[in-house]
């Protein structure tokens, strides 16, 4: 029978919330490494044994995990990191001096047809790859030698590579999302890089219209459609029409343009999921209403999805990770809080039931639909 795995990862530990296809009765399993954060708990869309999770704590440091047997056992993967050749040891603090650390992972991806080909995007912002199921990693150094590199600047959570899609279709071709320094796409595998952020504006900076620098928090497509992109920004819902080369505001009539997440429904690829706050200070929901927007005409007209969500004294925030979509037949859209809360629609959106209402602040979001 099909079902869904939900991977949550908390400030305090991971949880796997598993169902059936009527996504009505829910085990938890967890925590997983408590009092660890989890920043980021995915699972592979080749192997659905297999799960990553990236995690840290003040005590030891940095860590990736994988476990091949859906959640069950886990084991440490990962210790070497390799960038232009020098091979360092940069998951623990351990004293000893490297020529180039990073803080975090922040987001884990692994491949859509190599069971053991992952991508790991980290702050300060850089991305690597690995073949070999995570034993081992290699930076995509082009990214960081892009010539923009210098005018990189950190957002509000740290200057983080924290958005990497990979499209289904044309082969080589990624995009990954750096804050604060915008979109950026890659034909040959990740070997090179150019920014794609032209019709992206950005009050704040000097130059609002200038190619890099934006504050990007999470880009999304269709696996049917990937040449469409949709971006949630740190103002501005946006399109791109043409992989990236140009975009436009389809913020529409939503309450307010600011967010961190966006998704796209299944089998609607116009059908996309934002949920706005109320600004870049003040990070809960307009009025203290929950409430996710929805559009499926591709943007610009959007309806607020308010059944069995609260609207009234609610001040929980949702982060970039924390939406994610499942593939059964009636799409299911979930999504967590910063209260601990992890929401679920079995109706793409009409109707929404607390999963778990008590679990630490979420970080992440993702499911694996099980046939």
């Amino acid at each position: 029978m099909s079902g869904v795995r939900v991977l949550v990862g908390t400030k305090k530990g991971a949880f796997i919330l598993t169902s059936d296809a009527k996504r009505e009765h829910w085990n938890v399993s967890g925590p997983h490494f408590a009092g660890w954060e989890i920043y980021h708990v995915k699972g592979s869309p080749v192997d659905p044994n297999r799960i990553y999770t990236s995690q840290s704590s003040g005590w030891f440091g940095q860590l990736i995990q994988q476990s091949n047997d859906g959640g069950k056992s886990w084991e440490p993967v990962g210790n070497e990191f390799v960038y232009d050749g020098i091979t360092g040891t940069h998951q623990w603090y351990d004293g000893t001096p490297h020529p180039w650390e990073f803080k975090r992972v922040w987001h884990i991806e692994p491949s859509l047809t190599e069971a053991d080909t992952v991508y790991a995007g980290v702050e300060d912002a850089a991305l690597f790859r690995s073949t070999d199921g995570g034993k081992s990693w290699k930076e995509l150094s082009g990214l960081r030698g892009h010539g923009s590199g210098p005018h990189w600047a950190p957002g509000a959570g740290g200057m983080c590579l924290h958005t990497v899609v990979l499209d289904p279709i044309t082969r080589g071709r990624m995009y990954v999302a750096i804050s604060a320094a915008g979109t950026f796409r890659s034909d040959d595998d990740g070997q090179s890089w150019r920014a794609v952020n032209k019709g992206l504006h950005s009050e704040t900076m000097p130059d609002p219209d200038a190619e890099v620098g934006h504050c990007v928090h999470r880009i999304a497509l269709h696996p049917s459609r990937p040449n469409v992109l949709f971006m949630q920004k740190h103002w501005d819902v946006m399109r791109s029409d043409d992989a990236g080369e140009s975009w436009r505001e389809i913020s529409g009539n939503l309450p307010c343009d600011f967010g961190f997440p966006i998704d796209v429904h299944a089998h609607e690829p116009e059908t996309i999921y934002v949920v706005p706050i109320k600004s870049d200070s003040e990070h809960y929901p307009p009025e203290g209403k929950l409430r996710v927007y929805r559009s499926r005409t591709g943007g610009n007209e959007w309806e607020a999805l308010t059944k069995g969500l609260p609207q009234k004294d609610c001040y929980v925030n949702v982060l970039r990770e924390a939406m994610a979509v499942d593939s059964l037949d009636s799409c299911g859209i979930y999504f967590g809080t910063t209260g601990g809360q992890v929401y679920c629609s079995p109706d793409a959106g009409d109707n929404w039931a607390p999963i778990v209402r008590d679990l630490p602040s979420v970080m992440s979001v993702e499911v694996q639909t099980l046939r």
